[in-house]
């Protein structure tokens, strides 16, 4: 296996699920601000004012925001060439319709880039990870309204404008696919709708049990294409040498049987969940299934006509696809299959693969095989996997050592699919593990579900002093980056 001499390696994370800091230096709420924790078979819980005495993980997070300094060290110790981490939009904006940025956030990163910077690192910033504000959610109804992508523009010039001489590398949205098939992610996290009987809510409920408009979720999906597109377009105005690209949840699905019928099932689910949003950034058009898909669905297909939509998503393609992944899982028309344990993907199991504590089947291969399937879909754009990784319960030794081998495993047998499409042909640019820290877990909000090289002493109940400390996946990594990906053992 031989990876590029530039490949880029580093890790990944977000800013609501590490940063903490949720209200200082002048920040706003987001809508991950208003969310407690779960576990693998609890929901999260949302309710629309802060309460006084209950935990909520984002608000405290890691405490990267007093520490990054610290943290970066460590990544470069690790030999990172790259860190994706996202920038939170009300920190920017705290109300998101403010008249002028804050300073004090913009600031914030200023000194986080210049660190990467000062230790050979390369920023990969994602513009709107899951932090959408919640006065926009309150105020404008999310991206259903259209309103809120003048939000949004406003927003990505600001920092595009302000790092246009620092940072190359740019993702508008965050795993954006993930609006059509997960209504509770979709609605909360990807388009920021929250119905007024839910906003008027005087006590939690778990964030599965909001109401959801369907028509409403497609139709707000639809403006953040535009959202998208109009970002690329401003971006390479501001510098044309920016690479700005998207960012889909890619969950590769096998059909659980020969049966016709599952083939066919898994080809429209495929096209529904992987295809449909890649196309319309990478292509900068809707492809050919999804107007028939969306009616068979019940939704009403009239905003996809609009002309001046159709030329803002001609004119801003991105350039270059970025995807998680994470798992594969099968598909079947049989409803007495067995089911994977997770609420927000579903699926039937595999009979061939493992699975984490949290249900998602453990698939290698799968990487492999999407690469080559994303190279053949579009084959001019450079790919780049921008999470990666293995969600475990992790023990502490007597000694402070932690012994996580099946990170490692996972790992090495990930890397390596990696270089087996390098070598199939694939135009891979770079590879950022998820969680190369420990962090808050976007699905269940727990600290428990660790995925980092790094240990941080912050767990589900509050305690914790969030001090750092080296796995042995923290030595195993850093030797794979020195040998670009070759010693893997």
């Amino acid at each position: 296996m031989a990876f590029p001499k530039n490949f880029l390696w580093g890790g990944a994370t977000a800013a609501n699920q590490c940063e903490g800091a949720y209200l200082e230096d002048g920040k706003g709420l987001s809508v991950p601000d208003m969310l407690l924790g779960g576990d693998v078979n609890t929901p999260r819980t949302f309710c629309p004012t802060i309460t006084e005495g209950v935990f909520y993980p984002s608000h405290d997070a890691i405490d990267m925001y007093h520490r990054y300094k610290e943290d970066v060290a460590l990544f470069a110790e690790m030999g990172f060439t790259c860190y994706r981490f996202s920038i939170n939009w009300s920190r920017i904006f705290p109300n998101g319709d403010d008249a002028q940025p804050n300073e004090a956030g913009l600031k914030f990163y200023d000194n986080l880039i210049d660190e990467c910077k000062k230790h050979g690192i390369e920023p990969l910033i994602t513009l709107c990870h899951y932090e959408i504000p919640f006065e926009i959610v309150k105020k404008y109804h999310g991206f259903y309204n259209r309103k809120t992508i003048d939000l949004f523009i406003k927003y990505v010039t600001t920092c595009f404008n302000r790092w246009k001489d620092k940072v190359k590398y740019w993702l508008t949205f965050n795993e954006i696919n993930m609006t059509i098939m997960a209504k509770s992610i979709g609605n909360l996290y990807g388009v920021g709708i929250i119905q007024d009987e839910d906003l008027n809510r005087d006590a939690p409920c778990k964030f599965n049990e909001l109401k959801d408009v369907l028509q409403e979720r497609i139709q707000a999906l639809h403006n953040e294409f535009v959202a998208s597109a109009r970002a690329v377009i401003e971006g390479h105005k501001i510098n044309p040498d920016f690479m700005i690209g998207n960012m889909i949840c890619h969950v590769t699905k096998y059909p659980l049987t020969p049966n016709p019928k599952d083939m066919l099932e898994t080809q429209r689910i495929d096209h529904l969940f992987n295809d449909l949003c890649g196309d319309v950034q990478v292509r900068g058009a809707y492809p050919y299934f999804a107007k028939k898909l969306y009616q068979d669905m019940g939704i009403d297909t009239a905003f996809m006509d609009n002309e001046e939509d159709k030329k803002i998503l001609r004119e801003g393609t991105v350039d270059f696809y970025t995807f998680s992944y994470y798992m594969s899982n099968c598909v079947t028309v049989d409803e007495n299959a067995v089911a994977i344990n997770d609420s927000m993907i579903g699926g039937a199991k595999n009979p061939y693969l493992k699975a984490s504590d949290w249900g998602w089947q453990i698939d290698p291969d799968g990487l492999r095989w999407t690469l080559n399937k994303l190279a053949s879909r579009y084959p001019d754009t450079p790919l780049m996997v921008v999470e990666n990784g293995f969600g475990a319960f992790d023990k502490v030794e007597d000694d402070g050592a932690i012994h996580d081998d099946y990170r490692i495993s996972y790992f090495r047998e990930h890397i390596r699919a990696l270089g087996e499409a390098v070598n199939d042909g694939v135009n891979l640019i770079g590879y950022t593990t998820w969680g190369p820290i420990d962090l808050v877990s976007a699905g269940t909000g727990q600290y428990a579900k660790r995925y980092g090289f790094i240990y941080v002493n912050r767990h589900d109940d509050g305690t914790g002093d969030f001090s750092r400390s080296r796995k042995d996946s923290f030595f195993w990594y850093k030797k794979v980056i020195a040998s670009n990906g070759e010693d893997l053992d």
